[in-house]
């Protein structure tokens, strides 16, 4: 059965909440590509709710923040051997 956008925008942001998942961590989980899930946060949740938007807008921030540090980890163990 499928659901509507906005269901998988609401599941998508309470997924990314409970787990502090990165975008590309959800898109695996549910199935869908980083730039569908990028769209269901940005625009979609957005309109239908703004508060878990605002929620999962903050998770975000520090992935992106933190990304240049998970890059070098798997860098490292990938040339570690």
């Amino acid at each position: 059965m499928k659901i509507s956008i906005e269901e998988r925008a609401v599941e998508l942001a309470e997924y990314i909440i409970e787990s502090r998942a990165t975008v590309r961590a959800a898109a695996k989980r549910f199935g869908v590509s980083k730039s569908t899930v990028h769209k269901d946060i940005s625009e979609r949740l957005k309109t239908a709710d703004r508060t878990l938007y605002l929620k999962v807008k903050e998770i975000l921030e520090i992935n992106k923040s933190e990304r240049h540090i998970r890059g070098g980890e798997a860098t490292r163990r990938k040339y570690k051997g």
